[in-house]
């Protein structure tokens, strides 16, 4: 299995990156939080996570080895796959998912699209003794995006787990007021996942 990736960040797209390594282009699935951090041109080590199914080989991108560890935790759940417990993560951190767990907070995950009431007490129940308690870390920092590329970063993030195109511009449109100069995909893409599923 491959472990982690280190190299040249070659295309940041909507819903992975391409980093080269030896010469080869890998395509890595990340969250829009991971995606925020890499930039064409500079390097990049990424712990990563590989999917193998009968027609393909997917290769998942994390911010650190916190992230990647409770990726492949989460699917251990009952129901929870790759695209479920990168939906999980995009709208969690590792923490706040112990956290919630800890506490049997079943309102925080099902704030996850795909996630209802029964799926997530089923979550809790069988990570509850597995997971571990909250560390009190703070998710990395995610470098601000220039410009408006925030909006289809949020955007795709938001269609890529499950909501159509029409909530996720409603969605990008009540977040435009809090993106400010510097705006952090990530936290906008939280604050995006709380207006849908508030609605």
């Amino acid at each position: 299995m491959i472990a982690f990736v280190r190299g040249q960040v070659a295309a940041v797209g909507l819903t992975s990156a391409v980093v080269e390594v030896g010469g080869v282009g890998l395509e890595l699935v990340c969250t829009p939080g991971t995606l925020a951090t890499l930039r064409p041109g500079q390097p990049a080590t990424l712990p990563t996570s590989m999917v193998v199914r009968e027609d393909s080989l997917t290769l998942f991108g994390f911010l650190d080895e916190d992230e990647r560890t409770t990726f492949e935790l989460v699917q251990t759940a009952s129901g929870v796959g790759p695209k479920l417990a990168q939906a999980i993560l995009a709208v969690l951190s590792p923490d706040d998912l112990r956290t919630a767990v800890a506490h049997e907070d079943v309102k925080t995950l099902t704030r996850v699209p795909g996630i209802g009431q029964k799926g997530a007490q089923r979550i809790i129940l069988e990570l509850r003794d597995r997971i571990g308690s909250p560390t009190g870390a703070v998710r990395g920092a995610v470098v601000p995006v220039a410009g408006p590329a925030w909006r289809g970063q949020v955007q795709q993030g938001l269609v890529g787990l499950g909501w159509s195109v029409k909530e996720a511009d409603l969605a990008v449109e009540i977040v435009a007021a809090d993106a400010g100069d510097a705006p952090d995909v990530g936290a906008l893409l939280r604050a995006a996942l709380r207006t849908l599923s508030r609605a």
